[in-house]
């Protein structure tokens, strides 16, 4: 028969894993709400092509009609197999003002235009922003098919306004980008994923190429 001593003991060695466990969880919720905390905003963008051409060569497009096929082929083609890639880096800066470290191993990512979903991803690696007023800048990659918000009469404008803003057209209006994150807790061999998403409603100008506010 096991005694009592034994029987201790093999509670004890059954609740250090779980106790170890709950910590590492409350410490990731913890670091998660930090980040939820801080403060985002879109530094920059970088390396911006729409069908393979460079953004800056659309400084003068002001509607559909402006993409000539004769100068635009890949566009002009890839209206007619519905196909318009977008390839960006978008360098979100987050800064920390609490007293606590935010940090996260992975997060999920939405990109909104006119409430409709660009592009969505995961960030699977270790981000950190110290206390204090603490400062991280994290690149994210953006590819999609822009097909459907080009064509989309109820988006087609914004989406015109987006790229003239990308393309540094001047005295352009701000276009208005949502960025949905969604911090990843790991517990165990599972992913948790964190309740809510952290929205970020950000105005992009005509200066986001060079980093200008």
């Amino acid at each position: 028969m096991m005694t009592m001593k034994k029987i201790a003991y093999l509670l004890v060695l059954v609740a250090i894993p779980l106790l170890l466990s709950q910590c590492s969880v409350n410490k990731q919720l913890a670091e998660a709400k930090a980040l939820g905390d801080c403060k985002f905003n879109i530094l920059s963008a970088d390396s911006v092509y729409v069908s393979g051409y460079n953004i800056r060569e659309f400084r003068n497009i002001r509607n559909l009609e402006d993409f000539n096929p004769l100068k635009y082929p890949r566009i002009a083609s890839g209206l007619l197999l519905q196909n318009i890639p977008v390839d960006a880096l978008i360098n979100l800066e987050i800064t920390n003002p609490n007293n606590r470290l935010a940090a996260i191993n992975q997060l999920e990512y939405r990109v909104l235009l006119a409430d409709v979903e660009l592009v969505n991803g995961l960030l699977n690696q270790r981000i950190e922003v110290a206390p204090g007023g603490g400062r991280t800048v994290v690149p994210v990659r953006l590819r999609t098919n822009a097909y459907r918000l080009i064509t989309d009469p109820n988006t087609s404008d914004a989406f015109i306004n987006f790229v003239r803003n990308l393309a540094g057209t001047p005295d352009n209006s701000p276009s208005t980008l949502t960025i949905k994150l969604k911090p990843t807790l790991a517990l165990g061999n599972k992913q948790v994923d964190y309740p809510g998403y952290i929205t970020i409603n950000q105005q992009v100008t005509n200066k986001i190429l060079t980093g200008g506010r």
